[in-house]
């Protein structure tokens, strides 16, 4: 089937506009990495990175749009690829976590179920600042969406921790959890069958009979838990409730960032 002089030519417009930007990409991407390399700052571009940076400024948007106050009630996931997320500190009381299956799209468009994860919730949860690591790529150029909140992450520390971000209903689904320090439970029953632990009154998701879980031992506020230096490698990060974040950054930096 031919197409008419009018769909003929708006696809080849079309055509046009789409080899221009994955030129103006690659030289934004050239200019960025030059600057960077003479170590002077000069501050985000948002004019002149728009075309490359235009998923980011897509996922920024979305956040943006649940951000009310300084409060953010919002689910966080990237497809198809885990994300990092790291703490000076956490501390959280109504905690919870089980080792789950969950639906994972892979870059094929199919969907597997065969990764193992954890999923780990708080009722309440208290940060000493955040840092989150997202990449991406557009126009197969690479760049870095990073999220700052509180107080400067330091990696490798692992001494006293003092939060400054809140967070009601927190849920995380990670391959990878590990902290620097030491790590206090309290109130807790470790290999609690994972569809008996709850977070703020509900199973969490993904939860089996007789699947590994890690819950309360009853009382007053359920099972707490500190624990110094977190990293994680997430899949999904989930504020069923709020989440005060003071200070919050969003920005977007080109190539792989390993830290914000």
């Amino acid at each position: 089937m031919k197409l008419s002089d009018p769909w003929r030519s708006t696809a080849s417009r079309l055509g046009r506009l789409r080899a221009a930007g994955a030129r103006q990409a690659a030289a934004w991407n050239e200019r960025m990495l030059a600057e960077d390399a003479d170590e002077t700052r000069r501050g985000t571009r948002w004019g002149r990175s728009t075309l490359a940076a235009l998923p980011a400024v897509v996922a920024i948007g979305a956040l943006g749009s649940a951000l009310a106050g300084g409060a953010l009630a919002a689910g966080f996931n990237v497809t198809h690829q885990p994300f990092t997320l790291t703490s000076n500190g956490v501390a959280g009381d109504g905690f919870g976590l089980i080792v789950n299956t969950p639906a994972l799209g892979g870059p094929d468009g199919k969907t597997r179920t065969d990764t193992g994860m954890t999923r780990v919730g708080f009722s309440e949860a208290r940060l000493a600042g955040l840092c989150g690591v997202v990449h991406q790529s557009f126009a197969g150029l690479p760049y870095s969406l990073l999220l700052t909140a509180g107080q400067e992450v330091k990696g490798g520390s692992d001494g006293g921790f003092t939060p400054d971000i809140a967070a009601k209903n927190l849920y995380l689904q990670a391959t990878g959890l590990q902290s620097r320090g030491a790590t206090r439970l309290e109130n807790t029953v470790i290999g609690q069958s994972a569809d008996q632990v709850e977070v703020a009154g509900e199973p969490l998701a993904g939860a089996q009979p007789g699947g590994f879980g890690l819950g309360s031992a009853g009382g007053k506020g359920g099972a707490s838990i500190s624990l110094r230096g977190l990293d994680a490698r997430a899949h999904a990060a989930e504020i069923a409730g709020s989440m005060e974040l003071p200070g919050l950054n969003l920005r977007v930096v080109p190539g792989s960032a390993k830290s914000c």
